[in-house]
């Protein structure tokens, strides 16, 4: 099970990296990564290039094991403050479908990129003796949790807007509403059973294959076959796949001793 911590360690830095990556090639945010803003060209092309290489230096250092504990919980709650002081006020102030779950589809995203930091975070051991650092370590028992919680939101989704989402099946598959279907219900019961720690080693190494086999089938034909000016978006919902895989899958290595 280790080894299987160390793939979704490894699956959830290329994933953070890759963002990195985008955000400086196309001058622009993820589309995920922060809500919708109207900053001057010039201020944007600076935060890009500055939080770009932030990202990549963060998955750099968890894929290498530089200070990845450090690196994960200051990654975690940076994401976690932009979800909390700039999605949530964004959706109640400037969104006025804020009632509805696919309004925020994009905010919990966010946050279960940062919940999947701090179980990065808990995946490793040690101590700091930076007192600033030792209050971060605080949110870790929350973020198997809290990305369960995502799980369970995006599960829904897949009901409550499943036409949409069964876009996204390639037109080889058949019944491709049986197979949204499926999908919510899988995610639902996965978030479920990992809260209420039911199995929750076995259910999260389903999950991480299941998000993983989507990354393969799914996204990456979708990249490769989206027009050029799609293209920056796929590449986005095809990295956070990928970092939702290794995320399940380090929660399944953490959680062994419970199976």
């Amino acid at each position: 099970m280790e080894k299987l911590s160390n793939v979704g360690r490894i699956f959830f830095s290329t994933a953070i990296a890759g963002l990195g990556i985008q955000t400086i090639y196309y001058h622009d945010f993820p589309y995920m990564l922060i809500p919708p803003n109207h900053l001057s060209i010039s201020i944007l092309s600076m935060l890009t290039y500055i939080s770009g290489s932030m990202l990549i230096l963060a998955g750099a250092c968890i894929v290498f094991k530089i200070q990845t504990r450090t690196i994960s919980l200051l990654l975690g709650s940076v994401l976690l403050l932009i979800f909390c002081f700039y999605y949530v006020p964004y959706e109640f102030t400037v969104s006025s479908n804020f009632m509805h779950l696919g309004e925020w589809e994009n905010a919990l995203k966010e946050l279960a990129l940062s919940s999947g930091a701090f179980v990065v975070a808990g995946s490793i051991s040690g101590k700091s003796e930076n007192s600033f650092i030792r209050v971060l370590t605080k949110f870790i028992p929350f973020g198997a949790i809290v990305f369960s919680m995502t799980m369970i939101c995006f599960g829904i989704g897949h009901f409550l807007y499943a036409k949409d989402a069964s876009e996204y099946i390639p037109s080889w598959i058949s019944n491709r509403m049986f197979w949204t279907y499926l999908a919510g219900i899988a995610l639902i019961g996965s978030g479920i059973a990992i809260i209420l720690k039911i199995k929750p080693g076995l259910i999260a190494c389903l999950l991480g294959g299941m998000i993983f086999i989507w990354f393969i089938i799914l996204h990456i034909p979708k990249v490769m076959e989206s027009p050029l000016a799609d293209r920056g978006g796929e590449i986005t919902s095809a990295l956070l796949a990928l970092a939702y895989s290794g995320i399940a899958f380090i929660i399944a290595g953490r959680l062994k001793d419970n199976n």
